[in-house]
């Protein structure tokens, strides 16, 4: 965060966490908050301009991301301030802080697009398990099952992100790589 002393500064709250750990704990939610806004725009920039064969289901997908990540932007800030911090919440601070790449603005085909969200919901995704831990080790289990809970949600969304990526290979005992195809089941004979 770009100024230490605003960080730092919690207000009075009768929570029984230590001072100490909640500076702590604020800092890495501060941190959150950015890349949660940031990937939320993210999905957004996606959604919007998402070109090719599979626009629309891609288009939904992405405003689905976008929507949820709404919703934890909400959690994360709230917890911010139920700790007695202060939520860096802005586009701006979001674009300073966040520990996610830029996104390409130049792509428009819908795996180009698939490619560049599965990269930024990968790294989000660690920052999520990191945060588990270091809050559980703050003795913050609140947090914790606050992170747990969004982690859930991204490692499922990360999985519908990259199975538009996916092909199924199977190493041959000759050691050649082949791609199998689903075959098509004639229909039922009458």
């Amino acid at each position: 965060m770009s100024d230490n002393s605003i960080t730092s500064r919690l207000y009075p709250t009768r929570i029984d966490i230590p001072a100490e750990a909640r500076v702590q704990i604020v800092v890495l939610l501060n941190q959150t908050l950015a890349a949660t806004s940031d990937l939320k725009t993210q999905a957004k920039q996606a959604h919007w301009n998402v070109k090719g064969t599979d626009f629309y289901q891609l288009h939904l997908l992405f405003d689905e991301l976008a929507g949820e990540l709404e919703e934890f932007i909400d959690l994360v800030a709230e917890r911010i301030t139920a700790l007695g911090g202060y939520a860096f919440g802005t586009v701006r601070a979001a674009a300073s802080n966040s520990i996610l790449p830029e996104y390409p603005l130049d792509i428009l085909d819908g795996k180009d697009h698939v490619t560049a969200l599965s990269d930024r919901f990968a790294i989000y995704a660690k920052h999520i398990r990191e945060a588990i831990a270091k809050t559980d080790d703050l003795d913050d289990l609140d947090t914790a099952d606050l992170y747990t809970e969004v982690s859930r949600t991204i490692d499922k969304r990360l999985w519908f992100l990259e199975a538009h990526l996916q092909v199924a290979e199977i190493k041959e005992e000759n050691g050649k790589t082949s791609t199998t195809k689903t075959q098509k089941t004639p229909a039922a004979v009458k």
